[in-house]
Formats: C-alpha cells, structure tokens, sequence
C-alpha cells in the first residue's frame, strides 16, 4: 500500500522536521480534493484533480492510491471521465492515510 523506501528516501532528502511538515501540508491537500470528490464530484475535473493527487501520492510513497489515482486520470484524459468509480480511489487514501499515520507514531515513540 506505502512505498516506505520512498518515504525513507524523502525523509532522508529534506530532514525528519521538515519531512513531518511536507507530510502534513501533502495531507491537508490531498484532504481538500478527496472531500471535495466526496461530497460534490465533477467528472469534469476528475482528470485534473486525480492527477494531482498522483503527484502527491508518488511523492510521499502512497504507491496503491498513486496507482488508482492514475487509473482514473487515465479513464478521464480519454474521455471516460463518467466510468470513474471513485469509492476505491477514497477508500484507498483513507486506509493508506491511516497505515502512514501510524507508523509515524511508531518512529516518533522508536
């Protein structure tokens, strides 16, 4: 579900504080898109939200959602924007958010 080399590999890159702080504000954003999918979904940006929230995804090691998130950028770039099935893209973040989140824990109280 997590890359954790990936989020090795960041946390290496730009130091344990700011990796807390880069993880938190990626959180905050992704939260934004997928309430905004949640509650008020337009097939008309489904391309341009999911594809944002690839980006994130692959940079903070959330490589299943990345996966899904890619399928459906995918799906809209041509033209099927309707035949996305959002439920598993969320499901996905909100179970990857809560594995990421608690092996955060688990490093801080190592």
């Amino acid at each position: 579900m997590i890359d954790w080399q990936r989020v090795t590999e960041l946390r290496d890159e730009i130091g344990a504080e700011d990796f807390e702080e880069v993880a938190e504000i990626f959180l905050e954003e992704v939260d934004e898109i997928i309430y905004r999918l949640t509650n008020s979904p337009d097939p008309a940006r489904f391309e341009e939200d999911l594809h944002l929230l690839k980006g994130s995804a692959l940079n903070l090691g959330f490589r299943d959602f990345a996966t899904l998130c890619a399928d459906g950028e995918q799906m809209s770039a041509g033209g099927r924007a309707g035949e996305v099935t959002l439920a598993p893209i969320i499901a996905c973040y909100h179970a990857s958010k809560t594995q990421f989140a608690a092996q955060l824990q688990t490093d801080r109280a190592a």
